[in-house]
């Protein structure tokens, strides 16, 4: 019974110290660290009780540990031992051959990186050009003298492509055979969002613009005085659209000027005339933004803005105090456009103009002959009354325009049919000439439009009298030759 006893507790003591190893945690990486020893195993010479059975053995068991992801054996290797003392020795040696070759390469390519700048720099500063000044529009007793001043004149030009037009000179040159000095010699810019048409967005129509009221008459009329420029912010894919309906047979809108043109000032968008390629003594501005004529105030007119009024007639309001300066013909309207800032123009200029008009009847009355031995004389009624009075130089030149305008207007109803003709021949050329492949894009793009088929009609001929006749200007009398009054 004895034997019995014992080869049980034998066998529970083997058990318990298996489990007991696989439970042992993995031992600390710090030598210094020490743990507490693990309690003794039962000894196989220790007394018991014959009668004990094994079902009391369990409850003298310790308590197990709670397992933790650290107290489990792992069987990867052990890391390295941070208490180990690094020997000093460099890992050089220990590169191999295509870590030094890369090493080597990068090397010599930040040497080449640097050379290049340093050449760059150098050439940057090198002497101006006869081609490069004329760009400049300047001589050399103005460019920039010193090395240092033509290297940062050049850098500055490269980043200011961002800022500034696409071109140095935004309108051709006028030509004294296309354009004599006594026609058209000054330039009217006109603006367009909510000058001469307004933008409306709702969710049922979307995108909707208005054309504001007298706008077609503004630039038909105005276009015998002036050179009329459309000169915009908006992008030129969205504001050709508009242009298109507004001028459809480009009668009187000489040039377009959109975003692509304007420079980045301060943060601003601006139109800087100064890349105009015009006098700037004959040019105004036309707008509603002050901040678009930052560079050049004083050749702006700044009016209120529309904002879709159908009862508006401000723009119609301009003409006279516009046809005025063209009429008169002042050397530099920079002086009248000063005088008028900050005020409302049309009524201003309409009180100047009735002034200047009591004048007129005043000296017409104070002439010689002012007596008259007309039938009406002999009762002593006068015949020389206000409405006898007559007209003024401005107002025959402004009769005159106004017929003209008449005359233009009928004449292009009566050939509408033909101006449609050439619109449509146009857009079938384009049509023609539009790539159908990449590679004629590719030469498109050289410079070499594709050529359009031979089945296209030519356009159709001209009717007879088709042209405009623009009468020769008559020299003003000497005494009405004074521009609107600058103060």
């Amino acid at each position: 019974m004895f034997s019995a006893a014992s080869k049980c507790v034998n066998r529970r003591v083997l058990f318990q110290s298996t489990r007991y190893l696989a439970q042992k945690p993995p031992k600390s990486p710090n030598p210094n660290s020490t743990f507490p020893p693990p309690p003794p195993p039962p000894s196989a010479t220790q007394n018991h009780d014959p009668n004990e059975t094994e079902a009391s053995v369990p409850s003298e068991q310790p308590k197990e540990p709670v397992l933790t992801r650290s107290s489990v054996p792992s069987l990867d290797f052990s890391p390295p031992d941070p208490t180990e003392q690094r020997t000093g020795a460099s890992s050089r040696d220990s590169l191999s051959s295509a870590d030094r070759q890369r090493r080597a390469f990068a090397r010599a390519a930040f040497g080449l990186f640097t050379l290049g700048i340093g050449l760059q720099v150098a050439y940057m500063g090198r002497e101006w050009e006869l081609e490069e000044l004329q760009m400049k529009k300047m001589t050399l007793n103005n460019a920039p003298a010193g090395r240092w001043e033509r290297t940062k004149s050049r850098y500055s030009e490269m980043f200011s492509y961002f800022s500034d037009p696409v071109m140095t000179e935004l309108l051709p040159p006028r030509t004294a055979a296309q354009y004599p000095p006594s026609v058209k010699p000054y330039t009217l810019l006109i603006s367009v969002d909510d000058l001469i048409v307004t933008s409306t967005w709702d969710r049922q129509h979307g995108w909707r613009t208005a054309k504001r009221p007298g706008v077609d008459y503004f630039l038909a009329y105005l276009s015998q005085f002036y050179e009329v420029v459309i000169f915009t912010t908006q992008y030129s894919y969205t504001a050709m659209p508009i242009l298109d309906k507004l001028d459809r047979y480009n009668f009187y809108i000489e040039h377009r000027l959109f975003r692509e043109h304007t420079r980045s000032h301060n943060g601003e968008v601006v139109k800087d005339l100064s890349y105009l390629n015009r006098d700037l003594s004959k040019v105004i501005l036309l707008d509603t933004h002050p901040e678009h004529a930052a560079t050049h105030p004083d050749n702006a007119l700044i009016i209120p803005g529309w904002k879709g009024d159908t009862k508006d007639n401000g723009l119609v309001a301009m003409i006279p105090f516009l046809e005025s300066i063209a009429i008169y013909k002042p050397e530099d309207v920079r002086p009248i456009l000063k005088a008028y800032q900050g005020q409302n123009i049309p009524l201003e200029y309409a009180k100047r103009e009735a002034e200047g008009k009591q004048k007129h009847i005043e000296n017409w009355k104070q002439n010689k002959g002012s007596t008259s031995n007309s039938f009406g004389s002999f009762f002593g009624v006068s015949s020389r009354s206000t409405q006898n009075a007559p007209p003024t130089y401005l107002e025959q030149k402004r009769k005159e325009a106004q017929q003209q305008y008449l005359e233009e207007q009928a004449h292009i109803a009566k050939n509408k049919d033909y101006l449609e003709s050439l619109i449509k021949h146009e857009q079938d050329v384009m049509a023609a000439q539009a790539p159908s492949n990449l590679w004629e894009m590719i030469e498109t793009m050289r410079g070499n439009p594709k050529v359009p088929d031979a089945n296209i009609p030519p356009p159709p001929p001209p009717p007879p009298g088709m042209g405009f006749m623009i009468p020769p200007p008559q020299p003003a009398p000497a005494q009405a030759q004074t521009p609107p009054k600058s103060s």
